[in-house]
């Protein structure tokens, strides 16, 4: 008898990069400590450390809850081929 264990992702998409400098600067506009957006978007302050600093991308449902929390669109921290 085997005990295969298959893991599924369904319906998922790829995680997307995240403008550094734009996620900063209306982190700061708003003052708001990594705390307080992590409260606020419904993340971890680890979570936004890791995106600032460059040391991670982010799942399409982050970016949403941090541009939610930052009155924002999403497309607004999404890095692009120019930036």
């Amino acid at each position: 008898m085997y005990n295969w264990h298959v893991r599924y992702r369904i319906g998922t998409t790829s995680d997307v990069e995240v403008n550094v400098e734009r996620l900063k600067t209306l982190r700061s506009e708003h003052v708001l400590t990594l705390r307080e957006l992590a409260q606020e978007a419904g993340v971890s302050k680890d979570t936004i450390w890791r995106l600032e600093n460059g040391h991670s991308e982010a799942h399409p449902s982050t970016i949403r809850k941090l541009a939610r929390a930052l009155r924002v669109q999403p497309k607004e921290l999404v890095k692009t081929g120019g930036q």
